[in-house]
């Protein structure tokens, strides 16, 4: 079996990016616009972050698609 990180190489920009920019710092920006027993589990806000990083970094407008 394989795993994603894998199949994707030792010098690609993400993995330099990951390894030197810390976003811990998000939990403590975002922790009180969640709520901890109530409602349905949120996306881990550093994700959110990272897919913003993405789209800026690989030039994605957005994630809908053009019909």
């Amino acid at each position: 079996m394989i795993s994603i990180s894998e199949l994707v190489p030792n010098n690609h920009l993400l993995r330099k990016v990951d390894a030197i920019l810390d976003l811990n710092f998000v939990y403590e920006l975002v922790e009180d616009k969640y709520c901890l027993d109530n409602g349905r589990p949120s996306i881990d806000p550093v994700i959110l972050v990272k897919i913003l990083l993405i789209q800026r970094l690989f030039g994605i407008k957005s994630n809908e698609t053009n019909n």
